[in-house]
């Protein structure tokens, strides 16, 4: 009987507390109850004595700020179709007005005048012979048999000869292109750089090396032993000064994807033939992609800017400014890509190198300094190494060694141009110049969004300004004399 009575309390038990779990489940469905009947938590965090089943709270609209909300993933996908839509009306409208301008067999005649004289080329065949001349100097350098004042000397006139050689061959020969011009210069000027860094390093190498040998046999006898392994001594691998001076390690550096010199670059242990194809592919893809929207989309625009230009029609020069900013921006962004990404990763894949940082994230630049520093990653370690903490060590100043590093590439920039159009104007020059005072104010008096829309206002601006003032001398140059 007492079993019988325990069982039927157990099942009662169980069937109220069957009960009271429904009644629970069936009160959190109320908007405004909970299990103790008293509502929603109040701000305080206690429950709503009155049970007028509130349904709002303290908070902030998303897009103020101080909500705290960040993702705008829908807004940006928002932009991204806008922009599609309003090029595609321009891509339509172009197609209108101008029909169907592309042509790849002209893009050959921009590189060749006569199909039987190939200028560019062999200048870039007799690129060649400076860098011999350089591997030379640095045997007999590293031999003892020349003193390092006229390696100095004669290093200092094999790397002005890299520069002015092809200018001199450029302005004199006439059957020589504009764009071969600027392809043949752009790799004279990559070669100046890596002969450069080739020159310093080695002399570098060498300095480290009598340094060790100025040294008495006991003081650096221990730092040369290195430290003790536990399974025994570990060689050293890689080359060493001067077992690096030969062809094959001198030419790997030539063609490498990279400006400062090393005597052991890192190295990648395969060759991906998936990743090499992908970049091939968007090497073929946005060369022609690229090819076609100058021909189609920034040739007519320049060519309608010339007669605001001869009527200096300022509210029609800045319409054709605005309308060229677009397709030069596009035009840039693509090539950027296709440069620093697609190309250079390629040449790094086939050659197995391993250093593959070509560019950081400048898109996110908030200063005009942030944006030089990352939008090019070869040419900003070149600088540093070898233009502005060699200048720091000689006493000059920050702000001296960054104006140097701005006129230094000012330079290179108005030699890329004005060469291969054979006038000077020095519009480029000027345009990187003026990054300096820019750079001043940027980072004064703007910060954060407001420093990212300026750099990003300068580039949409500031490229299609000095292609309109070259292309209008130019063609004033060429052309409307001979009309």
């Amino acid at each position: 009987m007492g079993d019988r009575g325990a069982a039927a309390a157990g099942s009662g038990g169980g069937s109220g507390g069957r009960r009271r779990r429904a009644a629970a489940a069936r009160q959190q469905q109320l908007p405004g109850t909970e299990q103790g009947g008293g509502g929603e938590p109040g701000p305080d965090g206690g429950h709503d004595a009155g049970g007028d089943f509130r349904c709002h709270k303290v908070q902030e609209s998303l897009l103020s700020s101080a909500s705290g909300y960040s993702n705008y993933r829908g807004i940006l996908n928002w932009c991204v179709v806008m922009l599609v839509l309003s090029n595609a009306r321009l891509f339509l409208e172009n197609l209108i007005k101008y029909g169907i301008l592309v042509d790849p067999i002209q893009v050959v005649s921009l590189f060749l005048k006569d199909p039987y004289s190939w200028p560019s080329l062999c200048l870039v065949i007799v690129a060649n012979v400076f860098v011999v001349v350089a591997l030379s100097l640095e045997r007999r350098l590293a031999a003892g048999s020349l003193s390092e004042g006229a390696g100095a000397v004669l290093h200092a006139i094999n790397l002005l000869a890299i520069l002015c050689f092809p200018a001199v061959v450029v302005l004199m020969v006439t059957s020589i292109t504009p764009v071969g011009a600027v392809f043949t210069l752009s790799i004279y000027t990559v070669t100046f750089l890596k002969l450069f860094s080739f020159r310093d390093v080695n002399k570098w190498c060498r300095e480290r090396r009598e340094a060790k040998a100025s040294l008495r046999p006991g003081d650096g006898s221990a730092a040369a032993a290195g430290p003790k392994k536990a399974n025994g001594d570990v060689g050293q691998s890689g080359v060493t000064y001067p077992a690096n001076l030969t062809y094959r390690n001198l030419y790997y550096f030539i063609f490498a994807p990279t400006l400062c010199y090393e005597l052991n670059f890192p190295r990648s242990p395969r060759i991906r033939k998936r990743f090499l194809l992908r970049r091939l592919f968007e090497m073929l893809f946005f060369i022609q992609l690229l090819v076609g929207l100058i021909q189609q989309w920034m040739v007519p625009t320049i060519q309608n800017s010339m007669k605001p230009f001869r009527d200096m029609d300022y509210s029609r020069i800045i319409e054709r400014l605005l309308k060229l900013a677009v397709p030069n921006h596009f035009i840039w962004l693509i090539f950027f890509y296709w440069f620093f990404h697609s190309c250079l990763n390629v040449v790094a894949e086939v050659m197995q190198f391993g250093d593959r940082e070509f560019y950081r994230d400048w898109w996110n630049s908030e200063s005009v300094t942030y944006f030089w520093q990352n939008w090019n990653i070869p040419v900003h370690k070149w600088c540093l190494r070898h233009f502005y903490k060699p200048m720091l060590k000689r006493g000059a100043s920050k702000w001296t060694a960054q104006t140097a590093v701005f006129l230094a590439s000012a330079f290179f920039h108005e030699y890329l141009v004005s060469v291969p159009l054979k006038m000077f104007r020095l519009w480029a020059f000027m345009g990187m110049a003026a990054q300096i005072p820019l750079a001043w104010f940027v980072s004064k008096f703007l910060r954060g969004n407001y420093g990212n829309a300026a750099v990003w206002i300068s580039l949409i601006i500031g490229q299609p300004i000095a292609v309109l003032m070259y292309v209008h001398d130019y063609y004033v140059l060429n052309y409307e004399g001979n009309q």
